[in-house]
């Protein structure tokens, strides 16, 4: 009904109140008999130099500025209408915001300022020129729903800085306000939405624009009886009459008469149809945020959640992408944008199609069992392409770190031959591998060296068919006593690709179309990250293949030799223990969704929890625990009171036993490598990024310490 109300009633009322202005507006047509120019005038406009006008920025849609950078809203047209009749020439200059002062306006030769409100006293008090109302309304009052407004009580008002008028005139009429600044006139309306402030005070259109957002919908307003809001041009001049500015006086006294005087030939019909243009033309638009938070309650938690992280993704993304590519061209920035967007939009897509479809099916367990198998797959795409996106990113931006550890190629090989043979099988692929490795032990990374052979097998595999063959070839050469240079092939007899495509294989989001006909669809950044990596690595990742008969895919890189044995790990596997032996977990989340779903999973996997909505109260349940209580702190980084980090090096600093031992693994969606690095730096034992592996979590929680 509230909506209905808004869409419906609330223009229909802007309508009237439109019409309405016309009556408060004084009729200085009436006052002044004689409209036409005096030859003074005349004389003056045939040479009169262009005018400095400033204007503010932030009354939509009164005044502001548009997306262009340029002076727009109802006052521009009514502006350029008295252009027109009286032959004035305008530069329109933004004012900074914030408070103007008049020393500022003088100092940069500002010869008009606009949507000044008209208070002819006030104004004639400070020795200031001021023209006749352009622009007339009601002031209204923005308040909460059930807010009871008396002008004879004591109120918090919000006033958008700089509002130096207003200010004197509700010091004059309501002496018993509070008024509070606000950097703009959206600020202002959120501390009354928030309930920061009591009210604010404001022109009846900018309030009409503003109550359009979804967000503030509890607001209410009513017009202010003892006010009108009357617009009007205020001439920059020095402040007093001195003898050396009397011409200066003159020329903006004229320049006063002439606007006033075309004020006057504007008819009410005229102004009125300026207004109702002004008005329809910039309406409010709904942003990302206020869709969501106008059908907050239609969609269910997993929804959510997931439109919000590509959001964000999607906008973190696009300053990636201006940040990497700023000595790229236009076209190239529009491509990977496009790409982008469509691999994000694609699965929300399937996400928001299966949240509608278990609303329909809630008392279906089948089919709701059906539609969550099919949304875990998408979100462990959607995991995948965060991931690919943030490698991505730090390679091009030279940011990867990468470890030079002893490494046994042997091991590598072996253990991912042994990985990838089932999916083979399955498929009814050939594997061969043909190694030769006389240096098997090298410095190298070997997460990277994993990630290149599995994601070039993975992709052999995805296009080679039943019965197809796949090869893995290795050779090693000792170029000196500190370089060994290894050669790992890796070749298929699946479709192959064109020699066109093969020039673009390794660009980001890049598919051979025919690949993608036959459903091989996938996120085109897993070979565009293993050239690179391999780029960084000091090699080179090349590729030869002929459309029909197979590709083969070449890794080269070169290692200094190690001497060291390496040592293979015995894999301990711990029990796992009884809910009475298992930590007793405190979980620091401010989010209370994520928090709920991570307190049920403990709970149930028989974990005993507390749960800290903040920093500062996690330091606080931890103090005053006994000794021993908490085993585990899971530990969010962006909180509010205390972060994750501050957080941690209070409990690690605190006097007692436990404050040492207690086990703190930080739990976050600040993914990159310095933030681990942060974390652990700051006293963290683990780090696990978000979205949460659970079967990682729950086995690092059955590694830690019991309870004391």
């Amino acid at each position: 009904m509230k909506n209905y109300w808004r869409k419906g009633f609330l223009p229909a009322l802007l309508v009237l109140m439109i019409l309405h202005s016309f009556s408060i507006l004084p009729s200085f047509a009436e006052e002044q008999q004689e409209n036409e120019f005096s030859p003074e005038e005349e004389e003056y406009l045939q040479h009169c130099p262009e005018l400095k006008v400033g204007y503010v920025c932030d009354r939509k849609p009164v005044s502001f500025q548009d997306e262009n950078g340029e002076f727009a809203g109802i006052s521009r047209t009514i502006f350029d209408r008295i252009s027109e009749i009286s032959g004035l020439t305008f530069e329109y200059v933004p004012l900074p915001t914030g408070q103007v002062t008049y020393d500022y306006l003088l100092g940069e030769n500002f010869d008009f300022v606009t949507s000044v409100e008209y208070n002819e006293e006030n104004q004639k008090a400070r020795g200031i020129l001021i023209s006749n109302p352009y622009l007339s309304s009601k002031k209204m009052i923005v308040t909460k729903e059930n807010f009871q407004f008396s002008s004879q009580e004591h109120f918090q008002v919000a006033i958008s800085t700089g509002s130096q008028t207003i200010k004197k005139v509700l010091a004059r009429y309501y002496p018993n306000f509070e008024l509070v600044d606000y950097p703009s006139t959206e600020a202002c309306f959120d501390a009354v939405n928030k309930g920061e402030v009591d009210l604010l005070i404001q022109n009846q259109y900018v309030v009409e624009y503003w109550l359009y957002k979804p967000s503030y919908d509890e607001l209410k307003i009513f017009p202010l009886v003892e006010m009108n809001d009357q617009l009007c041009f205020s001439a920059v001049t020095p402040i007093t009459q001195q003898e050396e500015n009397a011409a200066l006086w003159h020329e903006k006294e004229m320049q006063i008469s002439i606007i006033n005087k075309t004020i006057a030939q504007l008819t009410d019909d005229e102004l009125a149809g300026y207004i109702l243009t002004g008005v329809m033309d910039n309406m409010y638009h709904y942003t990302y945020s206020d869709i969501l938070y106008q059908y907050r309650y239609t969609a269910i938690a997993i929804g959510i959640a997931l439109v919000l992280i590509a959001f964000l993704l999607y906008m973190n993304t696009q300053f990636r992408i201006r940040s990497i590519h700023d000595r790229a061209d236009a076209k190239a920035k529009g491509e990977f944008l496009s790409a982008m967007s469509h691999e994000i939009r694609t699965p929300l897509n399937g996400l928001v199609g299966l949240n509608y479809m278990m609303t329909q099916h809630m008392n279906d367990s089948e089919k709701l069992s059906d539609y969550l198998q099919q949304s875990a797959s998408i979100v462990q795409y959607l995991q995948t392409l965060v991931n690919n996106i943030l490698d991505m990113s730090m390679l091009q931006e030279n940011r990867m770190q990468l470890h030079h550890t002893p490494i046994n190629l042997m091991t590598i090989c072996d253990s991912i031959e042994n990985a990838e043979k089932e999916s083979m099988i399955g498929k009814g692929i050939h594997l061969i591998a043909d190694i030769e490795l006389p240096f098997p032990i090298v410095l190298s990374d070997e997460i990277r060296i994993r990630q290149i052979l599995v994601n070039i097998l993975d992709n052999a595999r995805k296009y080679t068919s039943k019965g197809g063959r796949i090869q893995i070839k290795i050779r090693q050469e000792r170029i000196s006593d500190s370089e060994i240079y290894t050669a790992i092939s890796i070749s298929d007899t699946g479709q192959g690709m064109s020699e066109e495509f093969q020039k673009k294989i390794f660009d980001p989001f890049t598919q051979e179309r025919e690949t993608v006909s036959t459903g091989n669809q996938g996120t085109g950044l897993g070979l565009a990250i293993c050239y690179l990596l391999a780029k960084s690595m000091g090699g080179n990742l090349t590729v030869k293949s002929k459309l029909g008969e197979g590709s083969c895919f070449t890794f080269t890189f070169s290692a200094e030799p190690s001497e060291i044995q390496e040592e293979i790990p015995v894999e301990k596997r711990e029990e796992i223990t009884s809910p009475e032996e298992k930590p007793h977990i405190l979980v620091a989340e401010d989010n209370e969704l994520n928090a709920e779903i991570l307190i049920e999973l403990l709970t149930e996997a028989g974990f005993e929890v507390a749960h800290a909505p903040n920093g500062k109260k996690a330091v606080e349940l931890f103090q005053s625990s006994k000794v021993g209580e908490f085993g585990v702190i899971l530990m969010d980084i962006l909180m509010p009171e205390l972060n994750g980090t501050e957080a941690t090096k209070i409990i690690r600093n605190l006097n007692r036993p436990d404050a040492e031992t207690v086990k703190i693994i930080a739990c976050t969606a600040n993914s990159l490598k310095e933030d681990e690095q942060k974390a652990l730096e700051s006293g963290m034992d683990d780090f696990i990024p978000k979205p949460i592996d659970i079967p990682l979590l729950l086995q690092k929680l059955s590694e830690s310490p019991k309870n004391a």
